[in-house]
């Protein structure tokens, strides 16, 4: 299936309440729906009818590396050019098939990524290397970029027909891009009733390419199984939102204490907290908390609070009584009439910081937003999304994609992180997003993630009266 992504801006994301809503464009959400469910999406009815040429006319490619063979040097740079912004690979020839290539072609030619065969080239010197590039196992597609010429039209070389003559469908996609011609793409015949794709440009034809590409790893993708997690209360989680509504119709934000709760019914790893409403018991919470280096944090909250850092409803690196009391009186002055109470917890250690979320939507159900965290996860904009349930594929996608990524698999002599711990979250608030409707938000960030373990250290959740949605109306796999 081809589709044309329209209506990719999305002024309301200027207005999101959280960071999951912020980051959950609508065009986020197609990408997601378009990846998982394998549909070509393109920008315009044009890249669309390139893709189609390409896809109707030839095989798929097992990969992304592609061979570019022009009879014009310029010709080559910008098929080159165009192959290496569409996410495709130009790999050098091996010097065996360079040699090959040399004795086939004329005087002056260069057996490199792109090979110019120059404009000597013959009709049976080109088809002779298209077929041995066509041929060897390091190469997944050729893209024969030709131009007009003065020695081809006095020779009589017909050098379109180098390439479509044969005894009809390679094992490998072949494209032509010729500079000269009308339409933007067009089917060149070849025997058998079979045809070769000719663009006028080669930006359309690497465009053309990279969804072809894209295409074959998806049908090389593994199903994967949405697990079913043995430590999760449903029904007590279901309660807590049903409770939550009766006494607030409207629905609204839950507070942290029955963040926590929720949670705990899904068996996500939180950070120790207390909740306190006067300084004493904040204090003493903070007694109860320190860790081994005896510092501690202390988070503000009142009704419809979202972003606590931006607020500076933060107080970080707190030591001792006489600052854990210093800390509660600034929040309680600066934040009067609104605080109901404070989270004490310990200070956490160092580790990478994570974001994950889950927005609704209205057509498409709840959206999977994972990527990097902090106060920086909007400014960043690192984030990959992926719609619920979530398979075990699309939960390793989901971690791969982000540029942050190598973060969580060591780098500059660090080890991995807890993937498997951080696998699990992922799962069990996909899980949760599916079982309870009413999940209208959820944000997790900061989620600490350290070799040792992955915890949720913040988390904010927002409930709505909402009625379950028909799954057949959505279902993708």
């Amino acid at each position: 299936m081809l589709t044309v992504d329209a209506g990719r801006t999305d002024a309301g994301r200027r207005a999101a309440a959280s960071h999951t809503a912020a980051a959950a464009t609508g065009t986020m959400t197609r990408q997601a729906l378009f990846t998982q469910a394998g549909v070509t999406a393109t920008r315009s009815v044009g890249e669309l009818l390139e893709a189609a040429a390409l896809l109707h006319a030839q095989p798929l490619p097992a990969g992304t590396r592609v061979a570019v063979i022009t009879n014009a040097g310029g010709a080559g740079v910008l098929a080159a050019d165009a192959c290496a912004e569409a996410g495709l690979t130009l790999n050098p020839p091996s010097p065996e098939l360079a040699d090959d290539l040399l004795a086939a072609l004329p005087a002056g030619a260069s057996a490199g990524n792109p090979v110019d065969a120059t404009a000597a080239v013959t009709e049976d010197a080109l088809h002779t290397c298209l077929e041995r590039l066509a041929g060897h196992p390091a190469v997944d597609a050729v893209l024969v970029a030709l131009v007009p010429t003065a020695v081809a039209a006095a020779t009589g070389d017909d050098l379109v027909r180098a390439v479509t003559r044969g005894p009809g469908r390679r094992a490998k996609p072949v494209m032509v891009v010729r500079l000269e011609q009308d339409l933007p793409v067009t089917l060149l015949p070849v025997s058998d009733g079979e045809a070769i794709p000719s663009y006028a440009e080669p930006q359309a034809a690497a465009r053309a390419l990279a969804h072809a590409a894209r295409r074959a790893a998806w049908l090389a993708r593994p199903v994967g199984t949405v697990p079913d997690p043995d430590d999760i209360d449903t029904s007590r989680a279901q309660a807590l939102a049903d409770d939550f509504l009766a006494q607030r119709p409207d629905g609204g934000w839950l507070d942290p204490r029955a963040c926590a709760e929720l949670l705990s019914c899904y068996g996500i790893p939180q950070q120790p907290w207390a909740w306190a409403e006067a300084e004493d018991d904040a204090v003493r919470a903070a007694e109860r908390l320190r860790g081994t280096d005896g510092r501690v944090v202390l988070k503000a909250h009142w009704l419809g609070l979202v972003h606590k850092s931006l607020q500076h409803a933060v107080h970080l690196d707190l030591r001792d009584e006489a600052q854990v009391r210093t800390a509660f009186q600034d929040l309680r002055a600066r934040f009067e009439g609104l605080m109901t109470g404070v989270v004490v917890q310990p200070l956490a250690p160092r580790g990478t910081e994570l974001f994950a979320g889950v927005v609704q939507d209205g057509v498409f159900g709840p959206l999977v937003v994972f990527g990097l965290g902090g106060t920086a996860t909007e400014v960043l904009a690192d984030h990959a999304a992926r719609l619920a349930p979530l398979t075990g594929q699309d939960v390793h996608d989901l971690i791969t994609a982000p540029r942050c990524a190598p973060l969580l698999f060591g780098t500059q002599g660090g080890g991995p992180v807890d993937l498997e711990g951080l696998e699990q979250v992922l799962h069990k608030l996909s899980r949760m997003a599916m079982d309870l409707p009413q999940l209208a938000e959820a944000d997790f960030n900061p989620i600490l993630a350290t070799p040792g373990e992955v915890t949720v250290l913040d988390a904010r959740i927002r409930l709505l009266p909402r009625r379950p949605q028909d799954p057949y109306l959505r279902r993708l796999r």
